[in-house]
């Protein structure tokens, strides 16, 4: 039997690669007669530049940047197809896993240090950039991005607005003669699932904000903010409108990328797939096993593992899911995937969970195998 494993990340707990190293420990357990392909992956959140890069044989860049509340972080980016592209993900730079929950605020919180990657990108000399933009702890419209590449956002006096989503509502024209020139020359692929616009209540603010320390007044005073930064950027003939799917995606970076950068949206799940070589492999299996941390509601509607089952059934492949719990309505997983089932083995707390959650990987998977095993024995009359 052919396997091919194409899991995503357990969120604050297991990398992807150490969900594939977990379930391949399980399957050689039950058949080691297996040949088994290991194929990490990611959605554009945390971890995209690293799968990307490691798939594709490329190499990691490093460099420190400004975080998320202007302390200096290690962020990094990979270089693959002989330097020609170069693959970033902001939560490295401007990630919500780089802030300790008590320290959330998205007032405060600055895409700076995602614009200090694309430079350092840039200055590789690549021509082509794909930046993940999932996971960010920021709600600033993105100018603090644009910034960093030469951009200059000015109140009425002429004078920058600073940083943070606070400062969007100073903010009285944006002025791009100063922008790197290189970011002209280049392709940008923005790699994201978010379809939400920029403004109103299905919005970056009232839809993102609350999970990166928003109030209830932040969120109705950063969606102002946010207009403003609309208003500022059609009447400077920058935009049209902010109601393009994506626009609101990491707290309105996307907006900034497609409006300032010229960057195009994709499915952050197909991009990494793509370039991870997912589709080549999917032709030699037999089975496909993926997995997340937490499956609820949200991951029918277009989040990886769904996308995973979806390629997958389109190549007549059955496929498996291991999550770390499910949630919500289960009765829908049937519809996405042959198999699903939680990992989780009785224990209470999500401590518990993590703390066993690799052991309970791997039983979890070689009980799959012994099944698909017992499955061949009986006989049907």
């Amino acid at each position: 039997m052919k396997i091919l494993v194409a899991p995503d990340s357990f969120k604050g707990n297991m990398s992807a690669p150490e969900v594939c190293a977990a379930i391949e420990a399980g399957i050689v357990q039950a058949d080691k007669t297996a040949t088994i392909y290991k194929i990490p992956l990611a959605d554009g959140g945390e971890g995209t530049a690293r799968v990307v890069t490691e798939a594709a044989g490329g190499r990691l860049v490093t460099l420190r940047v400004t975080g998320p509340l202007g302390d200096k972080t290690d962020a990094a980016f990979g270089l693959i197809a002989g330097g020609r592209v170069a693959v970033l993900d902001m939560a490295s730079a401007s990630g919500i896993g780089l802030v300790s929950r008590d320290r959330l605020n998205p007032l405060k919180a600055t895409s700076y240090g995602t614009g200090e990657l694309i430079a350092a990108a840039l200055d590789t000399g690549a021509q082509e950039l794909i930046i993940g933009i999932g996971g960010s702890a920021t709600n600033d419209g993105g100018i603090g991005m644009i910034s960093a590449l030469g951009f200059r956002v000015l109140d009425a006096q002429g004078n920058p607005v600073g940083p943070g989503g606070a400062a969007l509502a100073k903010i009285a024209s944006i002025d791009s003669s100063g922008a790197d020139t290189r970011l002209k020359q280049v392709s940008i692929k923005v790699a994201c699932d978010v379809t939400n616009p920029l403004l109103g209540p299905q919005g970056a603010s009232a839809i993102f904000g609350p999970q990166k320390g928003a109030t209830p007044d932040m969120v109705e005073a950063l969606d102002a903010g946010l207009e403003v930064l609309a208003s500022a950027w059609i009447r400077g003939g920058l935009a049209v409108d902010v109601e393009q799917p994506g626009d609101g995606a990491a707290g309105g970076l996307g907006a900034s990328l497609r409006i300032c950068l010229g960057a195009v949206m994709e499915s952050g799940a197909m991009l990494v797939m793509r370039y991870a070589g997912f589709f080549n492999r999917l032709k030699e299996a037999d089975l496909v096993i993926t997995g997340e941390g937490m499956t609820d509601g949200q991951t029918a509607g277009g989040k990886l593992c769904s996308v995973v089952a979806r390629e997958s059934h389109n190549a007549g492949v059955p496929v498996a899911l291991l999550s770390g719990s499910l949630g919500g309505d289960v009765s829908q997983l049937g519809a996405s995937f042959d198999y699903a089932v939680s990992i989780a083995c009785g224990q209470i707390g999500l401590d518990a969970m993590i703390k066993d959650s690799r052991r309970d990987l791997g039983f979890a998977t070689e009980n799959l195998i012994r099944a698909i095993g017992i499955g061949k024995k009986i006989r049907r009359d």
